[in-house]
């Protein structure tokens, strides 16, 4: 793969955090599986976008970021098969 195609995989990544963070803010309900999912495969993708380009202050950023979208995905997942009070 060329530095161009980890370039646009990259881009992805950014687009659906800018996406995850606008819906965040315009949401009446904010659906949390729905929100950690875009921000984990967000972070997932610009890893992967610094194979090409290492930056290990993003590294650690997006790596930190894909573990807390992780954990809030399994609690959504969780709460989601608990009744609601």
């Amino acid at each position: 793969m060329n530095g161009i195609l980890f370039d646009i995989i990259g881009l992805i990544g950014s687009a659906l955090f800018i996406g995850a963070f606008a819906y965040a803010n315009v949401a009446e309900e904010l659906n949390k599986l729905l929100f950690n999912a875009l921000n984990l495969v967000g972070a997932i993708l610009l890893l992967v976008s610094l194979w090409v380009k290492f930056n290990l202050a993003a590294f650690v950023l997006e790596a930190v970021w894909a573990v807390i979208a992780l954990v809030g995905l399994v609690i959504a997942l969780r709460a989601r098969g608990k009744p609601q009070p």
